[in-house]
């Protein structure tokens, strides 16, 4: 076997660009998941707004009292 070196990328885009279609930060359902979306009941499915700087855990369900989780 023989390597080549330097002379150039073997990567699409260049070496150390990311090609992932990631959400990035910020996004999707985990904990720090922003400030939009909605807390929902995983025992009855209902929803409410999430509050700013509240996680959904700490959210109790109108409905029926469980603990929400982020929707």
């Amino acid at each position: 076997m023989t390597f080549e070196r330097g002379g150039g990328s073997s990567t699409p885009g260049g070496a150390g660009r990311g090609q992932g279609g990631g959400r990035g930060r910020m996004g999707g359902n985990r904990p720090g998941a922003g400030p939009s979306g909605n807390c929902i009941c995983p025992s009855c499915g209902a929803k409410i707004p999430h509050k700013v700087g509240v996680p959904c855990y700490n959210e109790n369900c109108p409905k029926c009292g469980s603990k929400m989780i982020r929707g």
